[in-house]
């Protein structure tokens, strides 16, 4: 089955996917360390920007916001969430920008959709190149060597006369520059079930591999993943928020 099947066949699925998803207290997070760690500018793009969610805040919260995905049937339904904002169908491990940017995104470890570590390469370029001095680079990471393969996020909603279960995992095989994230929908109506499954192969890295990648470019700030927090990372949990200072050349 494609890595994009989930995402362009049952795109219309995809808010409900994530119904449990806070994106007010993401956004704002972020926006509070940009304005701790960044420049004071508005310019703002959101990779990976699926349906538009999170730059509907970014936008409220008076930044100039654009979105980049490569899929775009997500990118219409973004394009109704937010009529005044710019999407761009296109690869975030290789793109440009018209005018330098002040804050660039990329929520729901979704950097780790640049599969290898080449392309994950590629895209810390990229988002290097398209910043201004000062601007930031803000994204959340998994680090592969905490990956528990029998962990799995599910949530359930009855959506009219519909009920359904969505179910998420990380796997990681313990070597390798690869893991996948599992994702499967189960929708019951009238007493017929209906189930999809889909596995996205992703980059798999450790934090200080991480580090090691963008250091660079940036300077750099691990945090725990706590968007209504900032506290540096503990050195043990999976998760965290990783904060990208651009400096004005690569060392």
């Amino acid at each position: 089955m494609p890595s994009s099947y989930l995402y362009t066949d049952l795109s219309a699925y995809y808010d409900l996917m994530c119904a449990d998803i806070n994106y007010h207290a993401q956004s704002y997070g972020v926006r509070r360390l940009h304005q701790l760690f960044g420049n004071e500018g508005n310019a703002h793009l959101d990779l990976a920007c699926g349906t538009g969610p999170h730059v509907r805040y970014f936008i409220d919260f008076g930044y100039q916001s654009s979105g980049l995905d490569i899929n775009q049937p997500m990118l219409e339904q973004a394009k109704t969430r937010c009529p005044e904002a710019q999407f761009t169908l296109g690869d975030m491990c290789d793109f440009q920008v018209d005018e330098p940017l002040d804050l660039i995104t990329c929520f729901l470890y979704s950097i780790h959709y640049s599969a290898t570590i080449e392309q994950l390469k590629q895209c810390i370029v990229s988002a290097h190149r398209a910043l201004k001095p000062g601007g930031v680079f803000c994204f959340n990471s998994v680090d592969k060597t905490k990956i528990d393969n029998t962990l799995a996020e599910r949530h359930d909603l009855t959506r009219e006369d519909s009920f359904f279960t969505f179910r998420s995992a990380w796997h990681y095989c313990g070597d390798g520059e690869q893991q996948s994230l599992k994702l499967s929908i189960t929708k019951t109506t009238d007493g017929i079930t209906q189930s999809w499954d889909d596995e996205h192969p992703m980059v798999a890295v450790s934090f200080e591999d991480l580090a090691s990648l963008l250091q660079p470019y940036f300077d750099v700030h691990i945090l725990e993943h706590d968007y209504e927090k900032i506290m540096p990372w503990d050195k043990s949990s999976g998760n965290a928020i990783v904060v990208c200072i651009k400096t004005l050349t690569p060392e």
